[in-house]
């Protein structure tokens, strides 16, 4: 017995619950409406029946003091306003596409086709991003197998250098004397003095796949097709990742968005333009003003939005078709997040928003940006409540009891849990993204209300990439916000159990507060941890790659080798001869790589039978063969798939301290040597004719550097 009610009769709803949300979901086809929505149903039920309780008996009796009510009052308002956000996510739910199959059928089409396709415009909008960065994607743009596309990079730094390297690449370079309307005036600018039906964007650091164009020009057969978004995929770790040490453990946080949320707003015709990695038909462009708006910072949805109002739709291909780089800072995230929210709160107060006319209502629903505000505003609040409660004695509901816990608060909590991880499996980590929310909620919420307040005359800022972005630091504030957080945590609990200092009155809630407060106490660490900025070790991410490759000293000999991983500065192999004891750091190597030709190098560092290389690579053709290698033929992809129980351990095991693997060394292997398996290679010299067709391979463009 518990209070006056069974054991049985109070754990019923969570057993319920686990059956019906935890336990069936895998055993159906989750992607059918029926079974959707039978998920769907099952967690709405137990909302509802939670809610019937919560506003009857833990609000509407509140009396007291105003203070005690109007806690009471916003506790809850704050509760009902996140719920109210969830349930338009798990309308969006209800519906998914998966346009890969289409995808295939497009892309047999446009192969097969004797007539010429489409012409596309390939646009590279940049600001300030260093040479670094823009050498791959403009390389890579170079590298799409498509027959009619021209390359344009779109430089709002007006900076001679570039401008000279796009010459010397071949490709179109264009500026304008302002930077007026940042990325979207940028775009505008080039809209007019360019001519393709099509017009393809790839932010700076966003590197196409060679089929990029093939997979996805196909869709535009359908007039109504405006937009092709495809998602956003990264070749680097992002801060979660890194400060946690989970880069084999854990997605990176926009997973969830763009393998879940995507294409189930695909199956509402409401997918969005994402600003990179996007193709729009110059035809739906120029129904709208010819022109990107210049109404909000983030001028992709409401683009989307514009071309909705005019018939246009955008189409969502869930595949990884170019990679580009996650912040590489805490400094660079906060940029992004906060543009990101800054813009989509804007769009409220604009006529082309979703508040304006000639949009459907499920379009109007999934267009508001709620989430901004609601998640921020739940996340601060489960940690603030115990706190206020523990120090003060406030309640956040009245008339609650352990029973009462057990029977609504709990199956609730599982169900809304559980119900996304039915939807997404495999995207969707709770603790995971409870850290995460908790860490940036703590700049993102002043950012919303600051712009609620004041929508407009916000400059554009953009996010730090390269080596200028890399900086160590930390993130002084929330560090030690978090810190204070679970000081005033702990201290409460240990406070309120010694009777003579006790605060709180309900002796018999602190149970319940003490296992919400040991929870928050492990997010806010796992936040404390994430605001500290791990060292940079690589200016370069190595991929891993395993082929053969030959390396030949400085006195002649030569010999076969595996390499382990590659990067753009260097590479780590393994020696098929154990016994060579004589290489040295600082010696002069030269070696042949397949698809990219021979290379100059220095021994760097050895460790038994694996060798760090450093490269010796100027700009060259080699140097393009390399990139080309790397960042287009999806070597720079790293798919973590791991269950929500596994990564919860993952980042439970991140608390401790780890020791430096191998890879962390700098030898780029993290495992002990593996006896290397027996390879064939061509003994072939790289004729001045396979220069020609592999330099063709980048790029019609080049073909004047054959020469």
């Amino acid at each position: 017995m518990v209070g006056n009610l069974p054991l049985l009769e109070l754990v019923a709803p969570t057993l319920i619950v686990v059956a019906l949300i935890y336990v069936l979901p895998p055993l159906l086809p989750m992607r059918r409406t029926w079974a959707r929505l039978l998920v769907f149903a099952t967690v709405w039920v137990v909302i509802l029946r939670y809610q019937e309780w919560r506003l009857f008996t833990t609000v509407l009796p509140a009396d007291g003091e105003w203070y005690e009510v109007g806690w009471v009052w916003f506790c809850y308002a704050v509760e009902l306003f996140a719920e109210i956000d969830a349930l338009i996510l798990y309308l969006a739910f209800l519906r998914r596409k998966d346009r890969s199959a289409e995808a295939d059928l497009h892309e047999q089409r446009l192969r097969a086709t004797a007539t010429t396709l489409p012409s596309v415009d390939v646009f590279i909008p940049t600001y300030n991003e260093p040479l670094e960065v823009l050498e791959k994607t403009i390389t890579g743009a170079l590298c799409l197998d498509y027959p009619n596309f021209k390359v344009w990079v779109l430089d709002d730094g007006r900076r001679a250098w570039l401008r000279d390297f796009c010459q010397t690449k071949g490709v179109g370079y264009l500026t304008r004397p302002n930077n007026s309307h940042a990325k979207a005036g940028n775009i505008n600018h080039a809209v007019n003095l360019t001519d393709g039906e099509f017009v393809a964007i790839f932010d700076a650091d966003f590197i196409p796949q060679r089929q990029f164009l093939m997979r996805t020009m196909g869709f535009f057969e359908d007039p109504k097709i405006g937009i092709v978004q495809v998602p956003h995929a990264f070749y680097n770790n992002d801060p979660l990742q890194t400060n946690l040490a989970l880069q084999k453990s854990l997605p990176d946080d926009q997973r969830f968005f763009f393998e879940a949320i995507m294409p189930s707003r695909d199956g509402w015709d409401a997918a969005f333009c994402c600003g990179s990695n996007s193709v729009t038909r110059r035809a739906a462009l120029q129904a709208v003003g010819n022109a990107l708006p210049t109404g909000s910072i983030t001028e992709d949805m409401l683009l989307t939005l514009a071309m909705l109002r005019k018939g246009y739709i955008t189409r969502y291909l869930c595949e990884h078709l170019a990679f580009g780089l996650a912040p590489e800072s805490l400094q660079a995230f906060f940029v992004q997040r906060q543009r990101w929210a800054r813009g989509a709160t804007q769009i409220l107060f604009l006529p082309e928003g979703p508040l304006g006319s000639n949009i459907s209502f499920m379009h109007r629903l999934l267009f508001l940006p709620t989430h901004w505000l609601s998640q921020s505003m739940i996340m601060l609040m489960t940690v603030i409540t115990p706190i206020v409660f523990l120090w003060t004695g406030l309640l956040p509901m009245v008339n609650v009891d352990t029973a009462s816990v057990v029977s609504y608060i709990v199956p609730m909590v599982l169900a809304v849990i559980g119900g996304v991880c039915a939807y997404a499996p495999g995207q969707y980590f709770p603790l995971a993204t409870q850290v995460l929310g908790t860490f940036q909620s703590f700049k993102i919420l002043p950012t919303v209300i600051a712009t609620l307040l004041k929508p407009f005359g916000h400059a554009f800022k953009v996010t730090p990439k390269g080596a200028s972005a890399r900086a160590q630091s930390y993130e002084r504030s929330i560090f030690w916000t978090a810190a204070t957080l679970i000081f005033l945590t702990v201290a409460g609990l240990v406070i309120n159990t010694m009777p003579e200092y006790r605060i709180v009155t309900q002796g018999s809630l602190l149970p319940i507060v003490a296992i919400w407060s040991a929870v928050n106490v492990l997010v806010l660490f796992l936040v404390c941890m994430m605001s500290l900025q791990a060292f940079a070790k690589r200016g370069e991410e190595r991929f891993p790659l395993q082929e053969p490759v030959w390396i030949i000293r400085s006195n002649g000999s030569f010999f076969l080798a595996r390499t382990r991983d590659v990067s753009m500065s260097g590479m780590a192999v393994q020696l098929d001869d154990l016994t060579r004891d004589d290489f040295r750091p600082g010696e002069p190597v030269r070696f042949f790589i397949s698809q990219v030709g021979h290379v100059s190098g220095t021994i760097a560092r050895r460790a038994g039978a694996l060798v760090g290389i450093r490269f010796e690579l100027p700009e060259s053709t080699e140097r393009d063969l390399l990139i080309s290698k790397l960042f287009t033929l999806g070597h720079n992809t790293a798919n973590v798939n791991v269950s929500a129980a596994a990564a919860f351990l993952a980042m439970l095991k991140s608390i401790a301290i780890l020791k430096p693997t191998a890879a962390e060394a700098g030898i780029g292997a993290a495992a002990a040597p593996a006896e290397p398996d027996k390879l064939e290679a061509a003994t072939y010299v790289l004729q001045p004719k396979d220069r020609t067709v592999r330099l063709t391979d980048i790029g019609s463009q080049r073909s004047s550097l054959a020469a």
